[in-house]
């Protein structure tokens, strides 16, 4: 698989996703440590999760299993040096099973030490903050930000579900500190374009989350995407592999981080990385 650049790290074009591991309910470990060497074999080196993934019906018991079980598998493989393994803090999982947001200084640094003991880490490769809170103020975010990159706890800081104004902000300060930004981007969702812009005029990587939109199989995309399974036929592959080679071609910045869970998904994903789209097909699928 080709590569692209995060910060210091080339990673493969296309990254995988975890939230789906456990979020939509247990899969056996066997079919997870199957999906994990499935994306190794393929060329996939960005690994993404957060400390708010984990299991939808176990409510705050659900904070940090998904990082448990991603460092534990990795752990079993002996594969941690081949991956760049992101997570997220400042996201929590309430009693009710609800998501709520915490940016205060004292829950981010508490967050960053907790994730670092249930990955097994002296230091995270990426730590991104998950998503603006109304209740702290995004300067005050970005200097604890700040603070945790001068740490030497995470190697480096990435932003999620940030605008372009919170970007540069947040880039003033960080400077090379700051590496990526991972907002919504699919064929569904395109109101992220603008952030793309920027990441690419910062250098900065821009990691679409839900890069398909929700539409995970080839009927939801041909339903809601007809140019997209149109160009798929023709060219005989998958429409999410079409859908991800058009977020590719959307900037060099750009590497998607689709969800799998099943090896099939993973290798079909990988593969879009060398599907390389004409100028023709491009127009038609922004038509």
């Amino acid at each position: 698989m080709h590569t692209r650049h995060l910060g210091p790290h080339q990673v493969g074009a296309i990254g995988l996703g975890l939230m789906t591991f456990d979020q939509s309910g247990p899969q056996p470990r066997q079919q997870l440590l199957d999906t994990v060497t499935a994306a190794l074999d393929a060329g996939v080196t960005l690994f993404d999760t957060a400390d708010a993934y984990g299991p939808g019906d176990d409510g705050a018991a659900a904070q940090g299993q998904n990082e448990r079980l991603i460092a534990s598998l990795l752990d079993e493989l002996g594969a941690r040096d081949r991956v760049v393994l992101a997570t997220k803090g400042g996201h929590v999982r309430t009693d009710s099973g609800d998501w709520a947001t915490d940016s205060t200084p004292e829950h981010l640094r508490a967050a960053v030490d907790a994730s670092l003991g249930r990955l097994g880490v002296e230091q995270i490769a990426l730590w991104q903050h998950h998503r603006p809170d109304p209740d702290v103020s995004y300067d005050d975010v970005i200097g604890t930000l700040k603070e945790i990159a001068d740490s030497g706890k995470v190697a480096h800081v990435g932003l999620s579900n940030a605008d372009p104004d919170q970007i540069r902000a947040a880039h003033a300060v960080l400077g090379d500190a700051l590496v990526s930004v991972q907002n919504q981007f699919s064929p569904k969702f395109l109101s992220s374009r603008p952030e793309i812009d920027v990441c690419e005029e910062l250098g900065l990587a821009f990691l679409p989350w839900s890069p398909l939109g929700g539409l995970n199989d080839a009927k939801g995309l041909a339903d809601k995407h007809p140019a997209f399974a149109e160009v798929a036929q023709d060219r005989g592959v998958s429409a999410q592999q079409v859908a991800l080679a058009w977020e590719l071609a959307q900037s060099p910045c750009v590497v998607p981080i689709p969800g799998a869970k099943r090896p099939d998904s993973v290798r079909d994903s990988a593969a879009a990385a060398d599907l390389e789209l004409t100028a023709d097909e491009l127009a038609r699928l922004d038509g």
